[in-house]
């Protein structure tokens, strides 16, 4: 991975790996800086996400409570998941992930916002659908929610009060509050400039 900026090219001249896990790597990289100077750079690579901002016919936004243990408690987020399925496009993960976790299917299905949660430390980036035309998944064919997701609440917020959540600091996961802001922002437009859900990545 080599970056260009201002004219510079940030060489990568080594890279070790200091830990592998499921979810993410930790990487040490020897970064050529302007000047000459050779700098060490840690970080994360991740295997990405997706989330899905779904919106019900009466304008209220699908969240879910889930314990997260990094920070001991249950947080308000978005139906989510990791890009970890071989071969599963971005909006068939979405689709997967409302249907596991919010027991709902969405006739349609738009890109909302592409997110990198954290670019000081970590290259993951979080792509947030817009879900709509919702309907339940048949009880008979839902998915078995177990670990942190068996006890996962699913909660309808009107999408106003979801934003005024985020701003309050009560919503603080960065998927959620990116998509309840750009959510609202999109209907407050009528969902004029909403991308198609298949779009490319940035």
């Amino acid at each position: 991975m080599n970056g260009r900026a201002g004219g510079h090219a940030y060489e990568v001249h080594d890279r070790r790996e200091r830990f592998r896990g499921k979810v993410f790597s930790v990487v040490t990289d020897q970064v050529a800086m302007p000047g000459g100077r050779m700098v060490s750079r840690d970080y994360v690579r991740h295997v990405g996400a997706v989330g899905v901002l779904a919106l019900d016919e009466r304008g209220r936004a699908v969240l879910i409570r889930q314990y997260r243990h990094p920070l001991g408690r249950v947080i308000w987020e978005l139906p989510a998941g990791l890009t970890d399925v071989a071969g599963e496009a971005l909006p068939a993960g979405a689709l997967r992930e409302l249907a596991e976790e919010a027991d709902l299917v969405a006739g349609r299905l738009d890109l909302l916002v592409d997110v990198h949660t954290s670019p000081g430390y970590s290259d993951e980036l979080i792509r947030i659908f817009l879900a709509r035309d919702l309907s339940e998944v048949p009880a008979d064919r839902r998915h078995q929610r177990r670990d942190e997701e068996a006890e996962l609440e699913v909660v309808r917020v009107d999408l106003d009060e979801a934003v005024s959540m985020a701003l309050a600091g009560e919503i603080t996961n960065v998927a959620c509050v990116a998509g309840v802001l750009a959510a609202a922002r999109a209907r407050d437009r009528g969902w004029a400039g909403l991308r198609a859900a298949d779009s490319p990545l940035p």
